[in-house]
């Protein structure tokens, strides 16, 4: 099993109408063969399995675990000042690869688009 690093950045949106390279996430999981998040190689590899959300604003910079619970996948901040937990919409049912976009719900706020620019084996 290798751990991915994948790399979000932020699609057009309602009210966004440019793409912006330096608003992301850089998640660490692994992913099967066919691109889902691999739930079972993640319970293996928890501490591993980072996420660490970019912004030109520091306010805004958080690192913290990709978590599991249920059928959700959330990012977990572990400082109070990084904001609350943001959950990944199906993010277990979505296919990791380049050019394919997902959603994630940020600080409770409307949920935004990112579209997932690479791919790299860690």
């Amino acid at each position: 099993m290798t751990l991915k690093r994948i790399a979000l950045q932020l699609a057009r949106n309602p009210g966004v109408h440019e793409a912006d390279t330096r608003i992301g996430y850089f998640i660490t999981a692994p992913l099967t063969a066919d691109g889902h998040l691999d739930l079972d190689a993640w319970r293996d590899h928890k501490k591993e399995c980072r996420v660490v959300r970019f912004h030109p604003d520091m306010a805004e910079q958080a690192t913290g675990l990709l978590t599991h619970r249920g059928n959700t996948w959330k990012f977990h901040y572990d400082e109070d000042d990084e904001g609350d937990d943001e959950a990944g919409y199906k993010l277990g049912d979505h296919v990791f690869k380049e050019g394919e976009y997902v959603t994630v719900a940020s600080h409770g706020e409307t949920p935004l688009t990112y579209k997932i620019s690479d791919i790299s084996d860690i």
